[in-house]
């Protein structure tokens, strides 16, 4: 069962996650944030993975802290559920389309975490969001899934569309890497032997 359950509390965010790396792409997310919900909805959809979220943050302040936290425990429950990673596909990439824009995404469960993120905006915000969270979740995402995550924009003008593609890349790349491979007969996916 490639399941976890990750509670992360903070004085300053408190963060439940459940997720189901087996799904169906059922979501149920509550953060507050309008925006970071429904990003968080095209990865359970497009990754077809199930999610449930429930966060609480200092919103009076902002939304970095709360934006920044679940990424980090969204990071934290892929890393839980895939254990020791026996048998997945563990690379992958994909090129998002979203109308004008499109993203390229590559990662590698490797064990290694490492960030590039190569996504520019026009404008500090989306709605009430602030388009530098964007990079804030990645990071925090990569940083605690032990992932290493290339995500870069090749061109794109509307910032949603921008970040959308974003989240929806990340989303369709996650869902091949997590794949079980039947070619390695339930092996680790390294020839150090472990990741």
């Amino acid at each position: 069962m490639r399941q976890a359950k990750i509670s992360r509390k903070t004085k300053e965010t408190e963060i439940e996650i459940d997720l189901n790396l087996d799904g169906s792409g059922q979501a149920d997310i509550s953060t507050g944030i309008g925006f970071l919900d429904h990003m968080l909805e095209q990865i359970a959809r497009h990754g077809m993975v199930d999610l449930r979220v429930r966060a609480k943050g200092d919103l009076h302040i902002d939304m970095h802290h709360t934006t920044e936290d679940t990424g980090i425990a969204l990071g934290e429950a892929f890393r839980k559920a895939l254990g020791d990673m026996a048998g997945i596909t563990r690379y992958a990439d994909v090129l998002l389309p979203m109308d004008e824009t499109l993203t390229r995404v590559a990662l590698d469960f490797s064990g290694r975490p490492f960030l590039v993120f190569r996504s520019t905006f026009s404008q500090p915000k989306i709605g009430e969001f602030d388009t530098e969270l964007v990079r804030e979740f990645f990071q925090g995402f990569a940083s605690h899934a032990l992932l290493t995550l290339h995500v870069e924009t090749l061109y794109g003008v509307n910032n949603h569309h921008i970040a959308e593609s974003c989240f929806k890349g990340l989303a369709r790349a996650l869902r091949k890497a997590i794949a079980i491979d039947p070619a390695q007969a339930g092996r680790i996916p390294s020839t150090k032997g472990s990741l």
